[in-house]
C-alpha cells in the first residue's frame, strides 16, 4: 500500500510517499505525476517514509527524472539505506540528484 501526499508551492512540487511503490501502486503514482508536472520547475520526491520501491517504481521515479530533465530539476529527499541500496544497484546515484 502507497500512501501519497502531494504539495504544490511556488513551481515547485513535492510528492511525499509512504508505504511501497510496487507494481501495484507505481501505475498510480506514474499517473499522479505525469499529471501534475506541466509548467513545474522543480519536483521533490520524499522518501521518507518510503519502505520499499520496485523496478515498476523505479520505472514511474525514471519517468518523472526525464521529463523535469527537460523543464527543471527534481531532487530525491530523505532516502532510507533499504532504498539507497536498490538505488546504487541500479546505477539510480549516478543519475538522480539525492539530498
Amino acid at each position: 500500500m502507497l500512501n501519497i501526499d502531494k504539495k504544490v508551492e511556488n513551481g515547485t512540487v513535492t510528492f511525499a510517499l509512504e508505504g511501497r511503490l510496487d507494481t501495484v501502486s507505481a501505475p498510480e503514482f506514474e499517473k499522479m505525476l505525469k499529471s501534475s508536472l506541466d509548467g513545474v520547475t522543480d519536483l521533490v520526491l520524499d522518501f521518507e517514509k518510503l519502505e520499499y520501491i520496485s523496478s515498476a517504481g523505479l520505472r514511474a521515479v525514471l519517468s518523472a527524472h526525464k521529463i523535469m530533465t527537460r523543464q527543471g530539476s527534481m531532487k530525491v529527499l530523505h532516502v532510507n539505506e533499504t532504498i539507497m541500496e536498490i538505488f546504487d544497484v541500479t546505477g539510480f546515484v549516478d543519475i538522480l540528484t539525492i539530498a
